[in-house]
């Protein structure tokens, strides 16, 4: 393989997998958060309430019509892939969203936190930012993540409330 196709292969798959390792970390560590209640806002109103029209409790019908159809699709999460750096994947819960991960590799495309939350996150030392709020009368939290570096890794991801 030429190393320009393996670029191709390799982005998409690290796409792929940085979006599942967040929302696993996400799944981790939101109970672990929420427990301690450190380090999450509380808030009335999101400001991101959906991606592409997709929002939660939507049918997976729905997010299908919305989407097109899923690189890879199931009862329980359907992933889609729109180029090499956009990547979306949708989880379901009896049919029904219950969250959706956006990543985004580069800044190119991603979101500011401004657009997702209304203000601005103090990058860490590293360069890197993390936000969670969860807005409990919407029924979800919505956070925001990005790796540090020169080709960082932005994922949003809004999740029902347990």
């Amino acid at each position: 393989m030429s190393p320009t196709s393996l670029r191709f292969v390799t982005r998409p798959f690290m796409l792929a997998l940085a979006a599942f390792l967040a929302t696993i970390l996400l799944g981790i560590a939101a109970p672990a958060v929420r427990a301690q209640g450190a380090g999450v806002k509380k808030a009335d109103k999101p400001l991101y309430v959906e991606y592409k029209g997709v929002r939660i409790g939507m049918s997976a019908e729905d997010v299908r019509k919305k989407l097109g159809d899923p690189k890879d699709k199931s009862d329980a999460q359907d992933f889609f892939m729109f180029s090499d750096s956009e990547t979306a994947q949708v989880y379901y819960d009896k049919g029904k969203v219950m969250a959706v991960s956006v990543s985004y590799l580069g800044v190119k495309d991603a979101p500011v936190p401004k657009s997702v939350f209304g203000t601005d996150i103090e990058p860490k030392a590293d360069g890197g930012i993390f936000k969670l709020i969860r807005y409990p009368d919407a029924g979800y939290f919505v956070s925001y993540s990005k790796t540090a570096g020169d080709d960082p890794l932005v994922t949003v991801t809004m999740q029902r409330i347990q």
